[in-house]
């Protein structure tokens, strides 16, 4: 069987969608819907119930969609298996990175990965939310904070303390607060992940713990733009000090309140398996905690 048949297949049951199968996988609608009627009369069997609104996985189809999964799986353990044995950083890298860190940061380490290993071929997702690794394909993840998914391999990357922060601009404007409790009377910038929008920072020094409720006129759900509204002088920021080395350096931005602290949190290279940790992959870990721990440094 066409093994592109097959990833088609296995998509197709992910999204519910021909069409959108056909999207992610580069192809055409009707490319990816006569591969599917390739592939029924190869097995003799319905795959789908389509009509005009929705295609439904059949009975059949759900009890082939758990071979295929494990054949393909098979065969990319295989591949990497091969790559490990000769050594090799060689190969596709679905990698997702979250949006700050990954356009000020990552882009240019990736670059020097990619020029030092010329067999290795990026794919970059940007996003503030941890992708579904099958659905989304994603081989590896830099995230921060703790590890939920028991069955993944995560290498720790660096320990970060998240900051408060402002623009010079902004604090000659509004000051700058001396004690967590003044800074209710700031314009706050929010960050949102999902449904959680985190208005409560918390912050410890000089033997007191608090917890402030913050609030502010603007929020969004990427951290980068909460990083360009603190740096356009709107408001007051809470967030990690690796994202903000280089601001931090150059004098853009300012730390507030620098005699407290917020609990640091771990910056994760996670993978779904262990079948993911390719030699490619320790070769990023190695990276990544060499250019994190230098930009720490400097800050």
């Amino acid at each position: 069987m066409n093994i592109a048949d097959l990833q088609l297949f296995i998509r197709t049951a992910d999204t519910g969608s021909i069409t959108a199968s056909a999207n992610q996988l580069g192809t055409t609608p009707a490319a990816a819907s006569a591969a599917l009627k390739r592939l029924e009369k190869q097995l003799e069997t319905q795959l789908f119930i389509r009509s005009t609104r929705q295609l439904r996985i059949t009975a059949e189809g759900e009890r082939f969609l758990v071979y295929c999964r494990q054949a393909l799986a098979q065969l990319e353990e295989g591949k990497a298996s091969l790559q490990a044995m000769r050594g090799r950083i060689a190969g596709e890298l679905r990698m997702s990175v979250p949006s700050d860190l990954g356009r000020n940061f990552i882009l240019p380490w990736l670059d020097e990965a990619m020029a030092q290993h010329p067999g290795l071929s990026l794919q970059l997702s940007i996003s503030d939310a941890l992708s579904d690794f099958y659905l989304d394909r994603v081989d590896v993840a830099l995230r921060y904070g703790e590890l939920e998914d028991s069955s993944a391999v995560a290498f720790q990357i660096a320990v970060v303390e998240r900051i408060v922060f402002a623009s010079p601009d902004y604090i000659s404007q509004h000051g700058a607060p001396t004690h967590p409790n003044e800074l209710k009377q700031h314009n706050c910038l929010l960050y949102r992940l999902g449904k959680r929008v985190f208005n409560h920072w918390g912050l410890s020094g000089k033997g007191e713990q608090h917890q402030v409720m913050v609030r502010g006129d603007r929020e969004s759900n990427d951290a980068e733009v909460v990083r360009r509204w603190a740096l356009a002088g709107k408001g007051v920021g809470f967030k990690s000090s690796l994202d903000l080395s280089a601001d931090l350096q150059s004098g853009r931005l300012i730390r507030l309140l620098p005699d407290y602290q917020s609990e640091p949190v771990g910056l994760w290279l996670i993978c779904p398996s262990r079948k993911q940790v390719t030699p490619a992959v320790l070769m990023l870990r190695d990276l990544l905690r060499q250019h994190c721990a230098e930009a720490l440094r400097q800050i």
